[in-house]
Formats: C-alpha cells, structure tokens, sequence
C-alpha cells in the first residue's frame, strides 16, 4: 500500500513538472489521490477483520458480503499462515520461559475447532464464513474425521508436552462426537492429552463462554494451575479461571459467543 502510495506521488509529480513552468513550483489545483475502488474496499475489510480479532465488534453471523473475497483470499494466501505461525512461534517462547513446578499439575489447554484441526475443507464449500451457519451440515462433516491439523499448532502442542505441561482439550464439540474427534485427532500427530472435554447434554444451550469457564473452573479446583491457553475464539480464552497467558489465533470466517 505505501508503495502505491508512493507511485501515485511520482506520476502526479511527472504531470506536475510537464505542465507548470520548472521555476514555478507549482502543483496542479486540487490536488486530490483518489485511490482505486478495489484498494478502498480492501482497507474496510482490513479494518473490519482488526475489529473482530480484537473483539471490538461482536457478535457477528457472517462475514461482510463486500469482503468474501478479501477472506478468502487472506485465508488462502500467505496470511492467515503466517499470522498462526506467529502465535505459535510466540506462545512456545512463552512456554520454554516458564518454570514448571515439580508436581506435574502446570497445564496447558487447547481449543479443537480452528486450533489443533483446521475446518477450512468445509468452509470452503461455504464461503469462508459467508453462509450462515449449518450445525447439520458442520455435525456432517465432523463426523468425516478427516480435518488436517494445523501444522504451527502441532508443532506448538508436541513442544509443551516436551517441556513437561499437562495439555488439557476444550472443544465446544458435543460428546456424541468423542470418537471421530479422538480418532481424527490422533491420525492428525495429537498424542498424550491428558483429558479431553466436550460439552455434554447439561452443556447445551450455554455459551461457549460459559461452558469454558466452568470446565477450567473445574481443573483447577482438581488443583491443576492454568498456564497458557490456545484458542481462536475470544470465548476460548476469557471467563473465570483464565490461564496466566493466552494466545488467541485469527479466525475470521466465524464467531462464537
């Protein structure tokens, strides 16, 4: 963007000199950048995707339908890799800084959805996050078991084992789905969790705000310390009984409340 910014300088500067006398110094009157319809589009999808990573705008049900493209070509393209990798990289130069106590209760809890499994196959299909969301559809899926993992997430996950964390999985997925979930866990690198959470019959119809907190409440009452968490939901990460840090990866395609 600065670039263009500059180009259109450097051409309205050349207009400049070839119309006024050298001496003059004198601009063209107005002068007036008007940048390209498509440029101008890009920035209020840009500052809409800052605004729900941020949590500043919420809730939402769908992505803008101006911005499809944008979504889909940043989930795409180097971006959204890049931003994950980012947050990984950052969250295990976390982990490795910290002191782990002797009594193996230092935990580290994980999202599913968007976190350790990538649902972008399915998304595909459906626009990014342009259709409204299908449960049917999404359980359907689901039950494929055939969500790739997140590779910075994989990496990040098999690094805190090593350090010596206790890794706890939270997913807002229903306990019908234990099994796939397992089994597409596990033939994606994802070993030796010590528990596996998923909402049961007294868990729906809470928010995943709710439900998270009330499951990390949990943990540590069981006298396990929360030390990080990973999610891609600002409902992953806040609540009671939040971790000393965490890392929230982007997702701009939905939102859960």
């Amino acid at each position: 963007m600065r670039i263009l910014r500059i180009f259109v300088f450097l051409m309205l500067l050349t207009v400049a000199i070839g119309s006024e006398n050298l001496n003059s110094h004198v601009f063209p009157r107005p002068l007036i950048i008007a940048y390209p319809e498509n440029n101008e589009n890009q920035l209020k999808c840009t500052s809409w995707r800052f605004a729900i990573e941020t949590n500043n705008l919420s809730p939402w049900k769908t992505i803008p339908e101006e911005c499809a493209d944008y979504v889909r070509e940043y989930i795409v393209g180097p971006g959204y890799k890049m931003d994950i990798d980012r947050v990984s990289n950052e969250a295990g130069e976390y982990a490795k800084s910290v002191d782990l106590g002797d009594d193996g209760r230092d935990v580290w809890v994980f999202d599913v959805d968007e976190t350790l499994l990538s649902n972008l196959p399915y998304y595909s299909d459906h626009g990014y996050g342009l259709e409204v969301f299908d449960s049917v559809e999404f359980d359907k899926w689901v039950e494929k078991g055939t969500a790739p993992a997140l590779g910075s997430s994989l990496k990040l996950y098999q690094e805190v084992l090593s350090l010596g964390f206790k890794v706890f999985l939270l997913t807002g997925r229903s306990e019908r789905h234990r099994s796939v979930t397992v089994e597409n866990l596990m033939n994606t690198g994802f070993h030796d969790w010590h528990k596996l959470i998923l909402r049961g019959s007294d868990d729906h119809g809470k928010t995943a705000t709710t439900f998270k907190s009330e499951r990390r409440n949990e943990i540590v009452e069981e006298g396990f310390r929360i030390v990080g968490n990973s999610g891609d939901q600002w409902s992953d990460l806040l609540g009671s009984s939040m971790s000393n840090r965490s890392f929230k990866l982007p997702n701009p395609i939905y939102y859960i409340p």
